[in-house]
């Protein structure tokens, strides 16, 4: 993949004062890497979209910080703002060109459908939206394309192993029968309401077996005491436990 270039300029507001870099159209952001101490930096939000939307994650990127700093990087992390979808925070790994590494490569189905999707009597199915790969930077590739024209019959499938790719420079780290698209048979309105229906028959049978098993009490019974006013036990009122792993982590 060609080197695309971003500018960028070392940062020293810090905190809660990010925003007013923000309301300017500037982005706060770290660059960090291996056995690397963190720089903090900041770009233009416009010129970084441009970047984002060619390099994706796995592009490398010439980052210019300042007048004299170059770094290959990574775009490892996008932050927007929740409530307006602004860019709030980007993340750069810098990489070694020497080393390896993993990122995640996108999977592109490229083609015809064939004649059977058109007439709605199937569907292509993709399965795999991404697979992990293990490369050089300089060796990484923006997606890897599919052709589903070859699909024909129902059942039809493209593997994992039969992705195109350069075996000598990529690892792709997934089981290589593991299923990436396939023409499957469409689901109908008809064969949803029979669904439907069936699912409907189920539910009103299972009812019914419910309120045949059911033993009634009869007042004054032993053992009907002390029904009202009955303590549950631990947990009986169906409370969920919520982890803590949703804070949120200051990225300034």
């Amino acid at each position: 993949m060609d080197r695309i270039a971003l500018k960028a300029q070392e940062r020293e507001v810090l905190g809660k004062k990010v925003k007013l870099l923000r309301r300017d159209g500037i982005v706060p952001g770290h660059v960090y890497g291996n056995k690397l101490e963190t720089e903090h930096v900041s770009v233009k939000g416009v010129d970084f979209l441009k970047v984002l939307k060619e390099a994706g994650e796995t592009g490398l990127v010439d980052l210019r910080i300042g007048e004299e700093k170059v770094r290959p990087v990574l775009i490892r992390g996008v932050q927007l703002d929740p409530r307006t979808g602004d860019l709030f925070h980007i993340d750069f790994y810098q990489v070694n060109l020497k080393e390896k590494v993993t990122v995640p490569v996108p999977i592109v189905l490229i083609g015809d459908e064939p004649e059977s999707v058109k007439m709605g009597d199937t569907v292509v199915l993709q399965t795999l939206n991404e697979v992990q790969v293990e490369a050089l930077p300089t060796d990484l590739v923006e997606n890897f394309e599919v052709n589903i024209e070859v699909l024909k019959n129902i059942g039809d499938t493209i593997l994992v192993s039969q992705l195109n790719y350069d075996r000598e420079k990529l690892n792709v780290l997934a089981e290589s029968e593991e299923v990436v698209v396939k023409l499957d048979t469409a689901v109908t309105e008809e064969m949803k309401a029979l669904l439907e229906e069936q699912e409907a028959e189920a539910e009103a049978a299972l009812e019914a077996e419910g309120e045949v098993g059911e033993t009634p009490v009869v007042e004054g019974e032993e053992g009907a005491e002390g029904v009202e006013g009955q303590v549950p036990a631990e947990g009986g009122e169906g409370e969920v436990a919520v982890s803590g792993e949703g804070e949120e982590k200051s990225q300034e």
